[in-house]
């Protein structure tokens, strides 16, 4: 008998109930919303309302280049609000990164903000908000569980992918430069308290593009779902929604960057999952797929398209029933639980197929097999309240089932 593994599942178990009746206790909410083709335009008279005269601008080099933010720089300026463009974080954040940003947030004296951009330019202006409420702590000493607990500047969050919806989430995943190790701030705190959701943002996504943060929509939605444990009924009718939308609009917006119905949906798909999954969290999807973002710079929603199925199926019975659920509200055909689980991830398989996403990966070293277990063992247990509690061999089963 496993006695180390039973005292493993007893404790999390203990921390799941807490964390469930905890969870009644956190402040919880919904950012409020811009919604529609170019109400980016709307955004400095919002800024304004709030009486904000100087905005950190949190973006990427590529976006400036194409000129996404060229609207809002100049109704930034007719309503008299300055800016500092902050566009140097690397695909995966770091720490640097975030205090880099932090010292010209410092030396500029901003008061406020936005985060225009995919998940890595929202990660990095969260940690910025954070270090600014903390100073003096590093990000190490804020990553983890409820670390910032105190109110940050105006956040303003602009996606221009449909994917992460790290404009509804309290989590910021930063990579240690030294060690390329991943973890998350997760604090109610840094959740943005607007987010803008402007289609035409979106339009000239490359195809790949498009697929990969869809694909890290659908993860968020099902294994919030399949966890369950947190899950109020919002957060199970987000899921659903969640599903739904992305059945119903990611190869549209897939096969035709320009239909601006598609595009719409597929960022509302994303902002229903993220709030989902910022109570009924995560699972070893994400704590695998952090670690090949750290440890091979691979995209962080390629991973999650990849390892979702995978994980889906190792869980087995557990999952039955949920994902049963999820192929209702799709309307795939099967007469039991399991038929019906099984389908729902035949058609996960069949849409990266359809988008040409990779079966797996070729970079996953054998040395570095244990460190990645250690890492996303670490990640998952105890928060994440996953539908089974793996051993070290159930990692390495689903390691050997990505690699190529």
């Amino acid at each position: 008998m496993n006695y180390r593994y039973l005292a493993k599942e007893a404790y999390c178990s203990v921390f799941h109930a807490g964390m469930k009746i905890g969870n009644y206790a956190l402040p919880y909410r919904i950012p409020e919303l811009l919604e529609g083709p170019g109400c980016i335009r709307q955004l400095p008279a919002k800024i304004r309302e709030k009486k904000c005269r100087n905005i950190l601008l949190v973006t990427d080099r590529q976006l400036l280049k194409l000129g996404l933010l060229d609207s809002l720089k100049e109704e930034l300026e007719k309503e008299g609000i300055e800016y500092t463009v902050f566009a140097d974080i690397q695909p995966n954040p770091t720490d640097e990164n975030v205090e880099e940003g932090y010292r010209l947030f410092y030396i500029h004296d901003c008061d406020g903000i936005i985060a225009f951009g995919g998940g890595s330019p929202m990660d990095c202006a969260k940690g910025i908000a954070a270090k600014n409420a903390h100073p003096n702590k590093s990000i190490a000493e804020m990553q983890g569980i409820l670390k910032v607990h105190k109110k940050i500047v105006p956040f303003w969050a602009v996606p221009t992918t449909a994917g992460t919806g790290s404009e509804t989430t309290l989590a910021a995943v930063i990579t240690e430069e030294k060690t390329h190790h991943k973890a998350s701030i997760n604090d109610p705190c840094i959740m943005p308290a607007y987010a803008v959701l402007d289609p035409e943002l979106t339009v000239g996504l490359p195809a790949h593009i498009t697929a990969s943060t869809g694909m890290d929509a659908l993860c968020h939605a099902v294994e919030s779902y399949t966890n369950y444990t947190y899950c109020t009924d919002l957060e199970k009718d987000y899921s659903k929604r969640a599903v739904k939308l992305i059945y119903e609009n990611l190869l549209k917006a897939y096969n035709d960057g320009t239909d601006l119905e598609a595009r719409q949906n597929m960022q509302k798909a994303a902002f229903y999952a993220g709030r989902s999954f910022t109570r009924g969290c995560v699972g070893y999807v994400h704590a695998v797929g952090h670690t090949l973002s750290g440890l091979y710079g691979v995209p962080h929603g390629l991973a999650m398209a990849v390892i979702l199925p995978h994980v889906m199926k190792q869980f087995g019975p557990a999952v039955y029933e949920r994902l049963g659920e999820l192929a209702d509200v799709i309307g795939l055909e099967g007469d039991t639980p399991q038929e019906k689980s099984g389908a729902f991830i035949t058609w996960i398989e069949e849409m990266n197929e359809r988008m040409n996403i990779p079966k797996g990966f070729d970079m996953i070293r054998d040395e570095d097999v244990p460190q990645i277990i250690a890492w996303a063992d670490k990640e998952a247990n105890p928060l994440y309240p996953v539908p089974v509690i793996w051993k070290e061999e159930d990692f390495r089963k689903l390691i050997a089932s990505i690699r190529l």
